[in-house]
């Protein structure tokens, strides 16, 4: 007889791994209607708050690093969405500029929070306790970002 702590129902790490898994595939079919992986939405994301950034802040701000972050980057300028450009006081440092293209986006995105939000909402998770969701959710990020 398994232990009830190796039974995969147990697992917060399979909850949270297929949560996440499934919420990805529901951005999917909105953002491939642009070409525009998951991913790339989240670098989109990072640039509309503030552009003009160097790559180590998109990958800090995204939890990731450079070497996962450059290629993601590399796309994103082949694709028309941001260009790349050395950085005027470090030329060491490649500063990451949405196009006129990328800025675009924005409008064209705009009811794909609402949309993919709107599919979360359940009898446990509703606009009210949403807030209180992404501070438990922010909570473990932290937690396992400082052990890590």
């Amino acid at each position: 007889m398994i232990e009830e702590k190796f039974k995969l129902d147990n697992q917060l790490c399979f909850r949270l791994y297929t949560a996440s898994r499934l919420l990805t595939q529901a951005y999917h079919p909105l953002l491939g209607e642009h070409g525009l992986t998951y991913p790339q939405y989240l670098v989109l994301l990072v640039l509309w708050e503030k552009d003009a950034q160097p790559v180590n802040d998109i990958a800090k701000r995204l939890l990731l690093e450079t070497n996962t972050v450059t290629p993601l980057l590399k796309r994103m300028e082949a694709e028309g969405v941001v260009t790349r450009s050395k950085g005027k006081e470090d030329a060491r440092q490649m500063i990451v500029k949405l196009t006129k293209k990328g800025r675009g986006l924005q409008k064209k995105l705009t009811d794909i929070p609402e949309a993919v939000g709107s599919a979360v909402l359940c009898e446990s998770v509703t606009p009210e306790t949403v807030p209180g969701l992404f501070g438990m959710l922010d909570d473990i990020i932290k937690q396992l970002h400082h052990q890590i």
